[in-house]
């Protein structure tokens, strides 16, 4: 996916923006950049891969190089950022989340206009440089992003850094999250004397607020441009009428800490575990989460169920904080079985319930089964806190999919129905024969004793907003894609 955090203040900024960026590092694991201006150094920007490496040891030894009381970070998965463009919008800088299905057509329009694309990466084209062309085409910053908007399929949320303060611009139907926080504070001055600190910051993550004395003001809501400065919020577009927010920042990308539009992570898992535990029959010794985005669901399964939970599987955080996106598949498996470390002295003789945020391809939890058959548990059941994934996203890059074919899903609904299926719908219909056969297929495969997912009613109640401003296209493919126009705007 992506995750972005920018800072404005009165005070030099370039602490904020290191850690407040490194608190979005579990939303990719590709590229991550930095960026400043200062009034009389201009802007200074650095950009790194994070393959191999973590965030933090690639830019902490270039902080000395970066001045300024505003500035941008980036964690990527998608292209190398921020882009530095001189334009008659003046020069800025930008960063997006984003995935544009049409970036070729655009790009090929773009050319036709006699336009030049300059960044590339492994031959791809860059679309935060594709987004920075559509605003330069705009007479305002506002025309130019909301050209974006009008552009694109798919979607795509941004933070530029002009020499006038941030501009924060969250995609037209409200994807992907973007928070402001504030600080305001009084400190000693290195000469003693009292200083007023006044400060903005805008993020991907509430979590990034709270260790550097923001806190949390709104959310930038869909499609709504706000432009910061230290110490003011301008609202150069309002919010749009509709949102479908991504439902799967509640299940798995989302930091437990966090919360968007005023919902914290933590707190929809542990009600949805609830939910599905309550209504659970299976017989148990004890109940594990699959760190860590499965633990918040098992704790609350566990309470529904009243089946103790233990730790009978361990996430080994002091050289796996989080996983590496290594270039190929095989290499990835590896890295995901490394990280697990399963109990033997709790798994021997056991029956457990594993919870887990969702299954994909499948091979990550197959291998885990395996694993913990072989550390003596006596039955291995799971419980997912999201319905089967029946479609691939097009908004959102949270998994590396590249067809609906990789998700066990769809190869299974594959096999079932051959190409081109009619019936998905009833595939993703929980209760239906259809669902009921692709559920025990899933588990069948995977060696499970039993498989169950939660229902989507009780994942959407679980969350707390009205089932229209979710986006839930990969459980039931209902999420639409419409172009801005004047029904959008409240």
């Amino acid at each position: 996916m992506g995750g972005f955090f920018g800072t404005i203040s009165t005070q030099d900024c370039v602490n904020d923006l290191f850690y407040g960026t490194d608190y979005n590092s579990h939303l990719g694991t590709r590229r991550a950049g930095l960026v400043t201006f200062d009034r009389e150094r201009g802007f200074s920007r650095s950009i790194h891969s994070l393959e191999r490496d973590y965030f933090r040891s690639k830019f902490e030894d270039e902080l000395s190089d970066f001045a300024g009381c505003q500035g941008l970070g980036i964690i990527s998965d998608t292209d190398p950022q921020p882009i530095i463009i001189n334009s008659h919008l003046g020069r800025y800088a930008v960063v997006t989340v984003a995935k544009i299905n049409n970036l070729r057509e655009i790009a090929d329009e773009l050319l036709a206009q006699r336009m030049h694309l300059s960044e590339q990466s492994a031959n791809n084209l860059n679309q935060t440089e594709v987004v920075a062309l559509l605003i330069n085409m705009g007479n305002t910053f506002v025309d130019g992003i909301n050209r974006v908007y009008q552009k694109i399929k798919g979607s795509c949320s941004m933070l530029i850094l002009t020499e006038d303060g941030i501009i924060a611009a969250r995609d037209f139907l409200g994807r992907t999250p973007i928070v402001i926080g504030k600080k305001e504070m009084h400190r000693l001055s290195p000469i003693g004397t009292d200083e007023f600190i006044q400060a903005y910051a805008v993020s991907s993550e509430t979590t990034s607020f709270p260790n550097l004395g923001y806190k949390a003001v709104r959310d930038v809501g869909p499609g709504e441009i706000v432009r910061l400065r230290a110490d003011s919020m301008e609202v150069m577009q309002p919010a749009f009428k509709r949102c479908q927010i991504c439902s799967f920042l509640w299940v798995y990308y989302g930091f437990p800490a966090s919360c968007y539009e005023g919902i914290n992570t933590e707190y929809v898992r542990e009600k949805n575990g609830k939910r599905l535990g309550e209504r659970d029959d299976v017989e148990a010794d004890l109940v594990c989460g699959i760190p860590d985005s499965g633990v918040g669901m098992a704790l609350g399964y566990s309470q529904g169920s009243n089946i103790p939970y233990k730790r009978a599987v361990l996430k080994y955080t002091p050289t796996w904080p989080r996983s590496f996106t290594p270039g190929n598949q095989s290499r990835r498996d590896l890295v995901a079985k490394m990280k697990l470390i399963p109990n033997e002295a709790l798994l021997k003789d056991q029956r457990v319930v594993f919870c887990d945020d969702s299954i994909v391809r499948g091979t990550q939890l197959r291998d885990n089964v395996r694993e913990f058959f072989q550390n003596g548990a006596r039955e291995v059941h799971v419980r997912i806190s999201c319905p089967p994934l029946v479609y691939g996203c097009p908004f959102i890059g949270f998994t590396n999919s590249k067809s609906d074919m990789e998700l066990i899903a769809r190869r299974i609904i594959h096999d079932f129905e051959g190409e081109d299926p009619t019936n998905l719908d009833k595939y993703a219909q929980s209760g239906s024969p259809e669902y009921e056969r692709l559920v025990q297929e899933i588990g069948r495969r995977l060696g499970l004793s039993s498989l169950k997912f939660a229902h989507l009613e009780d994942l959407v109640e679980s969350i707390g907003l009205p089932k229209e401003n979710l986006c839930t296209h990969c459980f039931d493919g209902s999420s639409y894609d419409h172009q801005p126009s004047g029904d959008f705007f409240g």
